[in-house]
């Protein structure tokens, strides 16, 4: 079978309904939960805005057309390289100038969500993923790996979402040695369910924040706040992931899309 053949394939599979389309995306707005940085570091991402151009009547008259006020890192978003001090030298470490052949590759599903629920600071070991891949098969190269915690579904409440309190966020991520473990794997990149990619305990840990430090010292990519992956299989699904085309970008928010068998 030719490359020409597998797409004509790919193609009928779609219109015929056998491959779904799951949106991993989490709605974009003012209300969207944004990450709290420490004030003696930064200041935050301000609030998204949508302000209006035009809508229709008098205002148009024929179109509608908002502007927006958004942080590279809103929302369900990409991480690039250079996003972090350990990718900055990379030349392809920007949002326009990633190889578009990387937005798009198999995705291993690793669910977590039944130790979430019982533990808001777990932490995905590297014997963890070993024990998946026991189970599953092995992760490959070129390939991304998500987090399933089923935290998504605290989206809609900020305060349950980041959950923070006198100590700090409580959000559960990866280990160092599993960041590690899936560099040396080789894999494409490393995605969550949460509001960043690390874990919330994760500033304590050594390197400090180990999936930036470590992906992107490796130039790869992060994805944060995705939804729905309860419906991805373990194994099987494409995703789609493609960040916006910002000159000298860091990040972008993106359109999550994974491709799963009906």
């Amino acid at each position: 079978m030719t490359a020409t053949d597998s797409l004509a394939d790919l193609g009928q599979a779609l219109l015929s309904g056998k491959i779904r389309v799951v949106d991993c995306t989490a709605t974009l707005g003012p209300k969207t939960p944004l990450l709290k940085l420490p004030p003696e570091i930064a200041d935050d991402t301000p609030p998204i805005e949508i302000h209006s151009i035009s809508r229709y009547g008098d205002r148009g008259p024929y179109w509608a057309w908002n502007w927006l006020k958004v942080g590279e890192h809103s929302g369900t978003h990409f991480d690039a390289p250079h996003h972090w001090i350990t990718g900055k030298d990379y030349s392809d470490g920007s949002t326009d100038t990633i190889a578009a052949q990387n937005f798009v590759a198999p995705a291993n599903v690793i669910d977590c969500s039944a130790q979430a629920a019982e533990d808001a600071d777990f932490l995905l070991t590297a014997e963890g993923v070993k024990a998946w891949e026991a189970e599953h098969g092995p992760i490959n190269a070129g390939e991304w790996v998500l987090m399933r915690t089923d935290w998504c579904k605290r989206n809609g409440d900020a305060d349950a979402y980041l959950n923070a309190d006198e100590t700090g966020p409580h959000t559960p991520g990866p280990s160092a040695d599993c960041i590690q473990y899936l560099m040396e794997r080789k894999v494409l990149g490393w995605g969550t369910e949460c509001v960043g990619t690390d874990a919330g305990i994760a500033g304590g840990m050594t390197p400090p924040y180990p999936a930036h430090n470590l992906l992107h010292a490796n130039n790869r990519y992060g994805l944060a706040s995705l939804v729905n992956l309860s419906e991805l299989p373990a194994k099987g699904a494409i995703l789609i992931a493609a960040p916006l085309k910002i000159e000298n970008g860091t990040g972008s928010p993106i359109r999550a899309l994974a491709l799963v068998p009906a």
